[in-house]
């Protein structure tokens, strides 16, 4: 009996150690790596392209996006304001949004833009995390917050996002009509969500939250660690009908389904981050911007002005060749 017990233990610590090692993923070929000039205030955190036309977003800077004119070096940053309205009132509690507020006001950037994406329309759509609010500027530049729907946030905090400081909404992407929009918690839980709008307004149409999901993983930046940190998503992509997900701390872009959330494929970039002086001093991962098109993908690097191994301090866009056969490989 003491051997049968002994032997059930044994194969249950090697599943786990199997569990625990993380799957091996094609790597993504980097093409290129192009620093930002003209961002004043640095903290790339949010990408998109507008037809011909990139869109950067800050998270230190509450009236301005900016537009990147592209470069065989360096791209320049080129900042278009606007005057956002008062935010509508939060459905966070009291004790969080006085802790983010604090935070914000001490390191600058009140609104927290995490995100930014557009529609055929030409509307600009900017995701602040610490209100958990959407932020529209249209053409002609006038500025207005999106009504959101009244259980967004309750559903998500019933589903276990949106629980702690500074781990609220960090992903945005817009379908092209701009009729549908998903929205990525970042950890601790992380999730999505999605809202569908209806008559001219946003609507939880059968539930905002697609899936919600905890658990820890290492860092594939610090192998030689056990310690693990929380899975988290940094941004969201949309193309050929498929939701992307860009996964910071396990260096990973992952296709997924638009109507349940379900992981379908991934792809990894960590061995272009841990390469010739790339490391930063964290096992985070600082991509945070994310853009996906048929033949690559780029992403955008929130450093928080911290320099990396070889001196670079600089916001920085990386752009990777798309894997063998398509992003929609099976």
């Amino acid at each position: 009996m003491r051997l049968a017990v002994s032997l059930a233990g044994l194969l249950f610590a090697g599943a786990a150690i199997a569990a625990d090692k993380p799957t091996e993923l094609a790597q993504l070929e980097l093409l290129a790596e192009h620093p930002i000039e003209g961002m004043a205030a640095g903290n790339l955190s949010g990408l998109t392209r507008c037809g011909e036309e990139w869109l950067a977003v800050s998270d230190r800077e509450d009236d301005r996006f900016y537009r990147l004119r592209p470069g065989d070096g360096a791209w320049q940053a080129e900042a278009e304001t606007f005057d956002a309205p008062p935010v509508p009132p939060s459905a966070l509690p009291w004790g969080l949004r006085m802790r983010t507020w604090t935070t914000n006001l001490l390191r600058g950037g009140e609104l927290d833009f995490e995100s930014i994406s557009c529609d055929e329309k030409g509307n600009r759509y900017l995701l602040s995390e610490a209100h958990t609010a959407l932020l529209q500027v249209g053409p002609s530049g006038i500025a207005e917050w999106l009504a959101l729907p009244e259980g967004l946030v309750r559903q998500a905090r019933a589903s276990g996002m949106l629980l702690r400081h500074n781990a609220l909404l960090e992903g945005l992407v817009v379908d092209p009509a701009g009729e549908r929009l998903w929205l990525a918690a970042e950890r601790e839980r992380r999730g999505l969500l999605v809202l569908h709008k209806d008559k001219g307004r946003w609507r939880c149409t059968g539930g905002c939250v697609l899936m919600s999901e905890a658990g820890q993983v290492r860092s594939p930046l610090t192998p030689q660690s056990d310690k693990r940190y929380p899975r988290s998503f940094g941004d969201l992509a949309l193309l050929d009908g498929k939701l992307f997900t860009l996964e910071r701390l396990q260096h990973r872009i992952c296709r997924r389904s638009p109507t349940t959330g379900a992981e379908e494929k991934c792809w990894s970039f960590s061995a272009a981050a841990v390469a010739d002086g790339r490391l930063y001093p964290e096992p985070y991962g600082n991509a945070e911007a994310f853009w996906l098109e048929k033949g690559g993908a780029w992403l955008g690097l929130d450093n928080n002005d911290l320099p990396r191994a070889d001196g670079e301090r600089r916001p920085l866009l990386w752009h990777f060749k798309a894997p063998a056969g398509g992003w929609g490989a099976p």
